[in-house]
């Protein structure tokens, strides 16, 4: 009694091959499934994030000072019209010195600020 070998090889080939193909598909839906639960576990344990704004030491100072200038008194037009009245008569005479006193206390001034 002969036995065709050939025939029992592809038999169990096919089997084989079906097999595969079986575990294949299964490994496929497998991964796709931990793709979604991981997914899902992610979206859920993400907290939900909020904006902030951080501002540098610059900008903290150029605040503080928009707010002193905000806080500070108007302008005195009555001063200013005088003063433009007396430049206009050709009258306004510049005291160099009490100029320069000023501009130095302006600049201490500036100086405390930065």
């Amino acid at each position: 009694m002969a036995l065709d070998i050939n025939k029992l090889a592809g038999n169990h080939s096919q089997q084989l091959d079906k097999l595969k193909n079986q575990a294949q598909s299964k490994t496929e839906q497998v991964k796709q499934q931990s793709v979604q639960q991981q997914t899902q576990t992610a979206a859920q344990a993400k907290p939900e994030s909020k904006d902030s704004v951080s501002l540098t030491q610059q900008a903290q100072q150029l605040h503080n000072i928009r707010e002193k200038l905000n806080n500070t008194s108007s302008v005195n037009q009555e001063k200013v019209e005088s003063i433009r009245k007396a430049i206009a008569a050709g009258e306004y005479k510049v005291d160099p010195d009490k100029l320069a006193a000023n501009l130095a206390k302006f600049e201490g001034d500036l100086e405390k600020i930065f």
